[in-house]
């Protein structure tokens, strides 16, 4: 409000001539490039500081959890989910022989990018889709998995399963209407599924590569636009990691 009001007010003195248009133009681009500065210079420092703590002793996988669980907790996070999920098969690639496709803006709906979901699967050497993730910051109702099944109808493909991440808990008829949908396909598993239990499950089940999980998700949220994650929502993780690995310090010396 008051940034809108501000703005308000140049515009209301430049069109009386008090101010002159070139020149605030040239200050506004001024400082925007000390304020882009300013931010990467922030991000830079966080990243120095995480890379004095490489000695200490590694992050558990409760640790990176709990890191996961503070950040999707903070606001502006709608994202977040998506890169959890898509950090894991960036990690575990060559595990699992399986790779995400490129991700989508974040306000790309399905329907213009032609996709099944937000995060899609495929076999590393092959570009059919065989699993399909969708994320809901909401619980998932039975319209959500109609909507679902009419994607897959219309892009007339047949995938191994269709993966609800949800942040919020749905109600046992919706998971059992979604189960029931494998006999209705004739094979396409419907699965709803919390966002942190996801990563727990996964950090326990590649528990030695918890890491890599942790560094390809750090790397997926610096390279998102701040329109899709915000610099301070950036800037929350680093810290949060940081605060996490600084307890192992004295542990390790």
């Amino acid at each position: 409000k008051k940034l809108y009001n501000a703005v308000l007010q140049l515009l209301d003195l430049t069109e009386k001539n008090n101010i002159n248009a070139e020149n605030l133009l040239k200050e506004i681009v001024r400082c925007l490039y000390i304020l882009n500065i300013e931010r990467k210079d922030r991000l830079r420092t966080l990243l120095r500081e995480l890379e004095s703590t490489e000695e200490s002793i590694p992050l558990s996988s409760e640790d990176v959890v709990q890191i996961f669980e503070h950040h999707i907790g903070c606001r502006g996070a709608s994202r977040l989910p998506v890169l959890i999920v898509a950090a894991a098969y960036k990690a575990a690639s060559e595990y699992l022989k399986e790779k995400i496709l490129a991700l989508h803006a974040h306000n790309a709906a399905d329907r213009q990018t032609g996709a099944l979901g937000d995060v899609e699967i495929t076999l590393i050497d092959d570009k059919k889709v065989i699993t399909s993730y969708e994320m809901k910051l909401k619980k998932v109702v039975k319209s959500d998995i109609d909507n679902a099944l009419n994607k897959i109808v219309t892009a007339k493909v047949k995938i191994d399963n269709y993966i609800f991440i949800s942040t919020e808990s749905s109600d046992e008829d919706v998971i059992e209407y979604a189960k029931s949908q494998y006999s209705e396909t004739k094979g396409i598993e419907f699965v709803i599924l919390d966002c942190i239990s996801f990563a727990k499950h996964f950090l326990h089940l590649f528990h030695r590569i918890r890491i890599d999980y942790l560094n390809a998700y750090q790397e997926l949220v610096l390279s998102e636009p701040e329109s899709a994650i915000s610099q301070s929502l950036k800037e929350i993780f680093l810290n949060l990691r940081l605060e996490a690995e600084r307890q192992y310090i004295n542990d390790s010396e």
